[in-house]
């Protein structure tokens, strides 16, 4: 097919968009792939569109091969079903909220759990007719609060999200085992690089969670893999604690007046100084960092909580939000602390906190809502560790505080940053830490959705019995932000060759006619076995030619110039850089055998 570059709905700017901070933003919205409707909120330009129709056709074609059968959900879905989830509340402000003109309740779907859920158990009713795996690419809506870096994270986005079926768990298990696989076939085909990890299911619940993410130093999450193959988002790795210790021999706690010592640094140094440790130097390690943070719950209610975590740490609120989930977390505010007077800011300890608070006294442990601010600890935290602590009064700490002596807690918390040279918890070696997109999210459900909604099928026997599910998500739009990032230079866009709008980009660079009716002629004949975009503009330079051709990114720039004259033409590989000339009659053969070999590589 050919296009002429004339009346192609295109056009290319020289200057970076305003509010672009990435090259993929920076490049698709100068190249004329999108365009800005309004925050996290984006047009597909037909050269984007060809781009993202490429990218869910491979995601179809595993889809299908995997099993899958393709269905079609409205992106407009009543509010009854989330409610039965309890996911109209628990998703919070990051849910589109609307009514009709009745007053009736509706929302822009986040995801579609609940609608595939209905679907089934609207027309299955029997162990014969599961396994079933269902999937979709739809349009899915969610109100972030900062969109950014263009459609790696937006407020509407295209996404594939299927679900499997099944009676039993170990049905469960096959079914994700096999979607983890097409996964690992559509980003190999698709040539994105991914590190399958270990991650948390969130406000999706469930058990079993994986995301696919590619590395990048512009991505949103943190994730550790270390050599010997172990590889997790930092929200979901453990810590390797250290085993209890016998504290028989440790001195009774005592209180130090440590002026002035409101941070930790200064409090290492002060208490080197009016009370040195025999042994060694005491360290940051060696002091009971307590960190104040505020639980905003689904139903807007404000919980402050209480984390204690080794000083020389801090914590990591994405991996707090983890635990916490729905509920968001935010450091406590002074507002928020002037609730709870016996916090003293700088020299807070457990004494006032979770178990041994004054607030719990006389409070039965199964009490439905605990008194007080109930508190977390590290897990190197552990039963005979010593510590130095804020004693809750200003200028005031305790020193040899021992857990599970001294205090206790309501429960342990992965909320600590990880450090680079972290023992991986599967014993593997040293943990790295990198940088990436979020390009795919897979998770075994369970039973949590089926029991909510009713999906039950009757077994062998007649009996009835809930469905368990998994749920497997794919960013078609993120995907190709993250195809963007991987495949650029400073002058454009590098697309591979299965994913290009066009395959063959034809210059005309110059005024003779002989010019323009020889690149015609060529664009003609390619044309016929390929997608190819001819640049016939008959007033724009050789130099904006040129600039367009890069920025705009196909692969294979077939340039009818000066040398024409000497009958030569110029072959140009945008992706490897290199460049030939040729005879203008062997120029459509030679552009030929450079795409079948190109298809082979990959």
């Amino acid at each position: 097919m050919l296009s002429n570059m004339s009346s192609f709905f295109v056009r290319t700017l020289r200057e970076d968009p305003a509010d672009a901070e990435v090259n993929s933003h920076k490049l698709l919205v100068r190249a004329g792939y999108i365009r800005r409707v309004a925050p996290g909120v984006y047009s597909w330009l037909p050269l984007g569109l060809r781009v993202l129709r490429q990218v869910e056709q491979v995601v179809r074609e595993e889809m299908n091969a995997a099993g899958a059968q393709e269905v079609l959900f409205p992106g407009l879905l009543p509010r009854e079903p989330y409610e039965a989830t309890n996911r109209w509340n628990e998703y919070g402000p990051n849910l589109f909220r609307l009514a009709d003109r009745r007053g009736n309740d509706y929302l822009l779907a986040p995801t579609h759990e609940e609608m595939f859920t209905l679907l089934v158990k609207d027309l299955y009713s029997s162990y014969k007719d599961l396994p079933l795996t269902l999937y979709q690419i739809q349009t899915k809506y969610r109100d972030e609060a900062r969109p950014r870096a263009g459609l790696i994270r937006g407020r509407e986005f295209v996404m594939k999200d299927a679900y499997s079926f099944d009676l039993t768990d170990e049905g469960l298990d096959e079914s994700y085992n096999a979607q983890r696989r097409a996964y690992q076939r559509i980003f190999a085909r698709l040539g994105l690089e991914v590190v399958i990890c270990a991650a948390t299911s969130g406000a999706m619940g469930g058990s079993r969670s994986e995301e696919f993410l590619h590395p990048c130093e512009i991505g949103e999450d943190t994730f550790v893999r270390s050599a010997g193959g172990y590889a997790a988002n930092a929200e979901a790795v453990t810590t390797v604690a250290p085993p209890e210790q016998d504290y028989s021999q440790i001195p009774a706690a005592h209180v130090h007046k440590t002026p002035g010592a409101k941070t930790i640094a200064d409090l290492v140094d002060l208490a080197n100084r009016d009370f040195p440790r025999s042994d060694r130097p005491w360290e940051a390690a060696d002091t009971l960092k307590h960190v104040m943070v505020t639980l905003v719950h689904p139903d807007g209610r404000r919980e402050v909580v209480g984390i204690a975590l080794p000083g020389d740490r801090e914590v990591d609120l994405k991996r707090v939000e983890a635990a916490f989930a729905p509920a968001e977390v935010e450091v406590s505010t002074p507002e928020d602390l002037a609730k709870h007077p016996e916090l003293v800011a700088g020299y807070i300890g457990p004494q006032v906190l979770g178990p041994q608070s004054p607030a719990r006294a006389g409070q039965p442990d199964d009490a439905e809502e605990l008194a007080g601010v109930r508190y977390f600890l590290d897990p190197r935290v552990v039963t005979g560790t010593a510590w130095i602590a804020g004693a809750n009064e200003a200028d005031l700490h305790v020193v040899n505080l021992v857990k599970g002596r001294d205090f206790e807690a309501d429960g342990v918390i992965e909320a600590a940053e990880i450090k680079p040279g972290d023992q991986a918890p599967d014993g593997s070696g040293p943990l790295e830490i990198a940088r990436g997109i979020e390009v795919g999210h897979i998770f075994q459900l369970g039973r949590k959705y089926a029991k909510a909604l009713g999906l039950t099928v009757l077994d062998e026997n007649g009996k009835s019995q809930v469905v368990t599910m998994g749920s497997y998500g794919i960013g078609v739009s993120r995907v190709m932000a993250a195809l963007a990032e991987q495949n650029c230079d400073e002058q454009g866009l590098k697309w591979p060759l299965s994913l290009a709008p066009f395959q063959v980009h034809v210059l005309a660079t110059g005024k003779g006619e002989e010019i323009f009716e020889t690149a015609q002629n060529l664009a003609k004949d390619l044309a016929k076995d390929f997608e190819v975009l001819y640049d016939d503009r008959l007033k724009v330079s050789a130099g904006v030619k040129f600039a367009d051709s890069e920025l705009l990114g196909m692969p294979f720039v077939l340039v009818v110039g000066r040398g024409l004259k000497d009958g030569k033409v110029e072959l140009r590989n945008r992706r490897t850089g290199e460049k030939e000339e040729l005879p203008v009659e062997q120029a459509a053969e030679a552009v030929r055998e450079a795409i079948a070999k190109a298809k082979e590589e990959n």
